[in-house]
């Protein structure tokens, strides 16, 4: 693949999250996600603050931890996401930005990452937090094949170790993916969601 390609593969999974939390009012903040003890305005403050601190690793600030923090409740987190969504695919479109090294210390610390690499991540992140919203409000979630073609492999390579396990990570360790469902199933699950989700009735705890 291009490394142009992931640019626009990443496009069209942020865009797609951007209309179905478009769809979001203020009485859905509230609702519970599939990402364990977070509602839908916890999620969204996270997406919204994921979308900034990429656009900053991509113009060479991203090392700054402020640029990764959640702020106060936004008071239209609708609004803010879509903004940051159109921010930091502005940014990822950029003359040069593919030939830059990103910093992205919610991953690494200590490494830097090739742009593509990164806006690869970008591309898993947001495949898998539309869904996360799709699911929360009841709707519908579909994405072209291409766009979830290019997020499974990436979605395998990311490691399954005690950083998932950590209160507030936005995955958790893996599930299985079972009932025979396509591949933005086998992404969600490998994870960590149910593809599932919501159960009813809940499943019996053991």
């Amino acid at each position: 693949m291009a490394a142009e390609d992931i640019v626009g593969l990443d496009a069209r999974a942020v865009r797609a999250s951007v209309e179905v939390v478009s769809q979001a009012g203020a009485a859905d903040l509230a609702r519970p996600t599939p990402c364990a003890g977070w509602t839908l305005g916890h999620l969204l403050a996270h997406m919204t603050v994921q979308h900034n601190g990429f656009a900053a690793a991509a113009t060479g600030d991203g090392a700054d931890l402020v640029r990764w923090q959640t702020g106060a409740p936004a008071a239209d987190p609708v609004g803010e996401y879509a903004a940051a969504a159109e921010r930091v695919l502005a940014t990822f479109a950029a003359a040069g930005v593919l030939a830059r090294e990103f910093d992205l210390p919610p991953i690494s610390a200590s490494l830097r990452f090739p742009a593509a690499q990164a806006i690869g991540f970008h591309l898993v992140d947001f495949v898998v937090h539309g869904w996360d919203v799709a699911r929360t409000l009841g709707l519908g979630y579909d994405l072209d094949p291409d766009v979830l073609a290019a997020a499974l492999p990436r979605a395998r390579s990311v490691p399954d170790d005690e950083r998932r396990r950590r209160p507030g990570s936005a995955f958790a360790p893996r599930v299985a993916a079972t009932g025979g469902g396509g591949v933005l199933d086998e992404i969600v699950a490998l994870l960590g969601r149910r593809p599932g989700w919501p159960e009813y009735p809940p499943p019996v705890a053991v």
